[in-house]
């Protein structure tokens, strides 16, 4: 019975420990993201929350994030847009001097989803779309375009996006990625290069129709290889993709996607140029692909840590209206996305409808993008030849640690 008693009691001690620890690991949580948040705060550009408050009947703008899907969720690209626009109601007068209401639909990241999104946002009458992250493209923006809703995001890939009318994207997208890794494989003298991506349709067809003309231009031979979603293990896929000792590797895909592809790249001990996307820097991904992300290059559209007023801007406005939320991965591009279209469309004068919101986007004139070092956008049609969607054509470029946070981060446009 003292044997017994003994061990209860043991055991409801090391369980009161447990709970204890747990406690004070949370409140350190908490206590670092306060500190992160406050500092933040402090290095707010000058004037960051002056301005004017929204006011009156609210203009609904659609909001489409891959989220609570069975391969791919991204919540914090959602939260990062949601703080975008309570920024912008506050203090930029929202739209045309009314408050933004957003209509958020989460697709699983499937084509049945996602037309089922763009669908909703038709029925909602949205004044405009800006979708977050996805690949799936081509089953939403015929959908909203058809409907005379503008279609926009940081970021696009499929055909119907970079070619669709009303569509506008603030940055070169996925050709910009594309052109960029091309560039530095040459820079660096390789002859050959393996592009991992997500085994999507729209994005394997965009990847090599945009892909092998910018990697040819350069020089130098690249070949696709898909990693299929939520594969947890893409070893098998890395070994087949670098049978051609290529010179240096890209990865382009979601959090998840980019886990499996370098611990693969781990395991079969590439020792190559690695070039990666903003998604492949969140949290989890860092934390799994462990000494795999150290020297790896960031070839992305924002930067959310350096000096830069953008990204001073963008903690700050992270930190008062999404406070201990991560500001990387997702995050970034969620915000850039929202962000880039209330600033694409602040010229706007009188009833923001939907064709008002479509004629501003069509005007817009050296546009400040958010996060991108002081790269603009207009969105003439003009940026990329014979893609008459994206804004702009840049890249940043800067080195990673082991810990995945960037460092001599550089604009190349």
């Amino acid at each position: 019975m003292q044997h017994t008693s003994s061990l209860r009691r043991f055991t409801t001690g090391a369980v009161v420990a447990a709970v204890l620890l747990g406690a004070t690991a949370c409140a350190e949580d908490a206590a670092n993201d306060v500190a992160t948040d406050n500092a933040a705060l402090s290095e707010a550009p000058d004037g960051t929350f002056a301005g004017r408050k929204a006011e009156g009947t609210p203009v609904k703008i659609g909001i489409i994030n891959a989220e609570d899907g069975p391969a791919i969720s991204q919540p914090e690209g959602r939260i990062a847009a949601e703080a975008a626009i309570a920024y912008a109601n506050e203090h930029l007068g929202g739209i045309s001097g009314r408050p933004i209401e957003a209509v958020i639909c989460k697709s699983k990241e499937d084509a049945t989803s996602a037309a089922g999104c763009a669908n909703q946002m038709v029925e909602a009458g949205v004044a405009g779309v800006v979708v977050l992250n996805s690949g799936q493209g081509d089953a939403m923006a015929p959908i909203i375009t058809k409907a005379g809703i503008s279609y926009t995001g940081y970021n696009g890939a499929a055909g119907s996006e970079l070619t669709g009318d009303p569509a506008f994207f603030w940055t070169g997208g996925f050709p910009g990625i594309l052109t960029g890794m091309a560039g530095y494989a040459a820079k660096n003298g390789y002859k050959s290069f393996t592009l991992f991506v997500t085994d999507n349709t729209a994005v394997v067809a965009g990847a090599k129709a945009m892909g092998e003309p910018a990697f040819k231009a350069a020089g130098v031979d690249i070949a696709v290889t898909p990693i299929p979603l939520g594969t947890p293990d893409a070893t098998s896929q890395v070994a087949a993709g670098l049978k051609g000792e290529p010179g240096a590797v890209g990865v382009v895909g979601d959090a998840t996607m980019c886990t499996s592809t370098l611990k693969g790249l781990g395991t079969v001990g590439y020792q190559g140029d690695k070039l990666l996307i903003t998604p492949c820097l969140d949290s989890s991904t860092v934390e799994a692909a462990g000494d795999v992300m150290d020297g790896a290059k960031l070839m992305t559209s924002t930067d959310a840590s350096g000096d830069h007023a953008e990204s001073r801007l963008y903690r700050a406005v992270m930190a008062k209206y999404a406070p201990g939320q991560k500001t990387e991965g997702a995050a970034q591009s969620g915000f850039q996305s929202m962000f880039g279209f209330i600033r694409a469309v602040a010229g706007l004068k009188g009833e923001p409808t939907k064709d008002a919101i479509a004629a501003a986007l069509r005007t817009a004139k050296d546009v400040p993008v958010p996060l991108a070092h002081g790269a603009t956008m207009t969105c003439d049609g003009k940026a990329i030849p014979g893609l008459p969607a994206p804004c702009a054509n840049f890249v940043l470029v800067g080195d990673l640690d082991a810990k995945g946070t960037p460092s001599n981060v550089d604009l190349l446009g």
